[in-house]
């Protein structure tokens, strides 16, 4: 009764009829039959969109952007307020995972060819997505106002202070002053919470719309003139979106189980005269960060900014018409080396200025990730013990 009297409310006022039959066409609308669950990211991308505003949402209730009362208020949510603790894990792992999951959607579209025409907008689109996700790590990890934080901005903001022409300007505009303070940490609160999530938010709509009004690239080659409709495949509803809700809850789960058994530990309260020793950015931004050490710092930003350059246009550099991974020899291979490149100067980053012991023996890697072996007790005591007497 209920249902009737408000569908014939809105019948009165809109075309009932056409609405219906525009969400039932894209419900029912085929997915191409190479359709995997490595399709599932984009929306597992979403998903942890909506969570980390929701959460952000959450921790503004007593989060305070000053240098006093930032690390303070971070402490009482983790601490005192009510599940505080867990809204704030889940803040933290999500941006993480959001992170993982858009360079592995990015990275299936790459194997898929699917960046190819009539396409190549909506790649576009999604580059950008992925290096807004990368500034949202960036200009969060600093809010807490911790030692980690505090001298890993000051690091990031002094690479950028070193490109040519502009680069005393970018710092600048970027700390709010000469050092990293107040203003930073009150310019990179509006910045991550203001105006990135908008940003992000049209974006994604964009991108939502190009891939549901083009549809899923399918294997087959390129088509000469306009991409032809799929009349046959797997239905969105229900198959695809029941792997989807297979996923999410998924997703919940790992994002729980990361929260309670491996928490971000708040560290110490940034101390602007006090460096601890050897640091670093955020893994994400590790590979860009050891490449610069191999090189004048100049060579060395002008190979890392190569590297999104050419990510933003690869559709209309790569003109080839296959789309199947096993024709795209050369593409795929590009894609491997580039792929166990940021693995590999990630790997060097991360072990860089560190002992590590190995097999019972010491090794201490260097800044640029070369390691050197310490003598073992057994050695060093027979270094210092004195020459035999010759009485």
């Amino acid at each position: 009764m209920i249902k009737r009297w408000i569908k014939s409310w809105f019948a009165e006022r809109y075309d009932v009829d056409q609405i219906e039959e525009a969400v039932k066409g894209q419900l029912e609308k085929p997915l191409p039959k190479n359709i995997s669950w490595f399709h599932t990211l984009g929306s597992m991308s979403l998903f942890l969109f909506v969570s980390q505003v929701l959460t952000g949402i959450l921790l503004l209730v007593y989060y305070r952007p000053t240098v006093h009362d930032a690390f303070e208020s971070v402490k009482f949510i983790t601490t005192t307020a009510y599940m505080g603790w867990l809204f704030r894990q889940i803040h933290a792992w999500g941006a993480n995972l959001m992170i993982v999951v858009v360079f592995l959607h990015m990275l299936r579209t790459y194997i898929t060819g699917s960046y190819k025409k009539p396409r190549e907008l909506t790649w576009v689109l999604g580059a950008a997505l992925f290096f807004i996700t990368l500034v949202f790590g960036f200009t969060g990890y600093l809010l807490p106002w911790n030692q980690l934080a505090y001298w890993a901005t000051t690091v990031g903001t002094e690479i950028a202070g070193a490109v040519p022409y502009v680069g005393n300007f970018v710092k600048t505009l970027l700390r709010g002053g000469v050092a990293v303070g107040g203003e930073t940490i009150s310019r990179f609160f509006v910045v991550h919470v203001i105006v990135l999530p908008w940003v992000l938010f049209f974006i994604i709509v964009v991108h939502l719309f190009l891939v549901r009004y083009q549809g899923i690239a399918t294997m087959d080659p390129v088509s000469p003139g306009r991409e032809p409709k799929l009349k046959e495949g797997v239905p969105f509803f229900p198959d695809h979106v029941l792997k989807e809700g297979i996923v999410f809850f998924i997703l919940i789960g790992i994002l729980v189980t990361l929260s309670v058994l491996r928490p971000f530990d708040l560290g110490e309260k940034a101390d602007p005269l006090q460096t601890p020793f050897a640091i670093k950015p955020e893994w994400y931004f590790l590979p860009m960060y050891q490449m610069i050490k191999y090189f004048p710092k100049l060579i060395g930003i002008f190979i890392t900014s190569l590297g999104p350059l050419l990510l933003i246009l690869l559709p209309f550099l790569d003109r080839g018409k296959e789309r199947n991974p096993l024709k795209r020899p050369i593409s795929i291979t590009l894609g491997v080396i580039g792929l166990l490149l940021l693995i590999g100067l990630g790997m060097l980053g991360a072990l860089s200025e560190t002992k590590k012991n190995f097999f019972g023996k010491t090794y201490e890697f260097n800044i640029y990730g070369i390691p050197h072996a310490f003598p073992s007790t057994g050695e060093t005591q027979a270094k210092i013990q004195p020459p035999p007497s010759l009485s």
